[in-house]
């Protein structure tokens, strides 16, 4: 058991042969029942113009499900800054806070969102990468815009994402909670939010470091199933291993016909090592392990399978084996 608290994060796998139409009904579903099972907050990533996750816009799904739902956080995580101008965040998530009160979230971060170079011009009107000194001026636009312009009570709580020091740095200075994406740069965790905690310095978001790590998990009844489950989204990894940013998300059927490369499997076998996949008593030691070794205040799971029964068996299965009997409690 752990105790500190566990929350969720949606990436919005599209099934392959499925309609996206199908992807969004799942994802209200997913919200309900994240909530019924006592998970903190839920946040909804940003991608573009692939075949494996959809292209929703985080702040139309947490409007929508802020509507379909009672008491769980919810907002983007994340949000990303070079495609967005700051005063649109600003307006769009403070409304969102005034009519959610308590219950919204503007997790902001970085990267175009898409592999596409060509849909990345587009999503910034033809304007290359952004560079680290517009990446700060965008986040501190945005947050100036909330307090100034939209001046709406209460705001959204802004983190930052970060998967390196550079966003641990920026979060530093800023005086912004970090979300730290362990399930894409493990090897970067430890010396960033070292980092972060050194050269903090408080702010009117956020009097003390604070930190959020998500973590890839996969939760079965045994080992077996759950690598089995986690196979899809192997095969999309493989892709991006090699540049491919167009791979489907195919099923478990498919995915255990696919071919790894002796060195695709090394890449994954060693990615794997950090997350948290495999039965109960297995997730709940890796979750407790990386909560300590990071001194997370919080935990958030990703957890990419292709069924949403599959999806919500295996948050189902860690709220009982790794929450503790308080956080257990209906909200």
């Amino acid at each position: 058991m752990i105790t500190v608290p566990l929350s969720a994060l949606e990436v919005a796998m599209v099934q392959a042969g499925a309609p996206a139409a199908d992807t969004l009904r799942d994802t209200t579903e997913f919200a309900r029942r994240i909530e019924d099972l006592g998970y903190q907050r839920l946040w909804y990533a940003e991608h573009h113009r692939s075949p494996a996750i959809g292209a929703f816009p985080p702040v139309v799904l947490t409007a929508h499900t802020a509507a379909s739902t009672s008491s769980i956080r919810l907002g983007s995580g994340g949000v990303l800054a070079p495609n967005h101008a700051p005063i649109m965040l600003a307006e769009q998530f403070g409304t969102l806070a005034a009519l959610h009160a308590g219950r919204i979230d503007l997790g902001i971060g970085r990267g175009p969102g898409t592999f596409d170079e060509s849909t990345a011009r587009a999503l910034r009107r033809g304007a290359g990468p952004t560079t680290d000194d517009e990446y700060r001026d965008d986040v501190s636009e945005t947050l100036r815009f909330l307090v100034e312009e939209v001046a709406l009570d209460p705001l959204p709580e802004p983190w930052l994402l970060s998967s390196s020091t550079a966003g641990a740095t920026l979060a530093a200075e800023l005086g912004l909670p970090i979300a730290f994406a362990h399930h894409i740069r493990p090897d970067n965790t430890l010396a960033a939010l070292h980092h972060y905690r050194e050269h903090f310095s408080p702010s009117r978001w956020c009097d003390r470091p604070r930190v959020l790590v998500c973590v890839e998990t996969v939760c079965a009844e045994t080992r077996e199933e759950a690598a089995r489950l986690a196979n899809p989204m192997d095969v999309v990894k493989s892709g991006l291993l090699k540049g491919q940013g167009d791979i489907p998300f195919p099923t478990p059927e498919q995915a255990a016909a696919h071919s790894f490369t002796p060195q695709e499997a090394r890449a994954l076998t060693a990615f794997r090592i950090h997350q948290a996949h495999g039965t109960p008593d297995t997730v709940a030691a890796h979750l407790t392990d990386l909560a300590e070794a990071t001194g997370a205040d919080e935990l958030m799971l990703v957890t990419p399978v292709y069924a949403l029964t599959d999806r919500l068996k295996s948050y189902a299965l860690v709220r009982q084996h790794v929450m503790t009997p308080a956080e257990r409690l209906p909200r």
